[in-house]
């Protein structure tokens, strides 16, 4: 059985909520069609499914022989939150940015 933070990303995998999370991992299981299987069957899938459990036994393989995904995808969990609306910025930015992910009213930028 996979580690719980594992099975919370390939949650979020399944409904895709972090599209750089998913990219990463679709380009890791490029080489490997039953993890590659696995990403697919669990799209859409509830967390509790049998098919995000796959998935996570899939990233927990793949962790196993390659480390340094390992700490990649670790890196990503920190903004991977189920059930949450999930930001993500990356390289320089100009001007304004908000993230957040329940917001009451309006937003103002001065």
């Amino acid at each position: 059985m996979p580690e719980p933070m594992l099975v919370t990303i390939a949650a979020s995998l399944a409904s895709r909520a972090v599209a750089g999370l998913y990219e990463l991992v679709r380009a890791r299981f490029a080489d490997d069609p039953v993890a590659t299987a696995a990403l697919t069957a669990a799209e859409g899938a509830a967390e509790g499914s049998p098919e995000v459990r796959a998935l996570g036994e899939a990233l927990e393989r793949t962790i196993e022989a390659d480390p340094a995904f390992g700490a990649e995808l670790r890196a990503h969990h920190a903004v991977t939150q189920s059930g949450r609306v999930t930001n993500q910025i990356s390289g320089t930015v100009h001007g304004n940015a908000v993230q957040a992910g329940d917001i009451q009213g309006g937003v103002t930028f001065k």
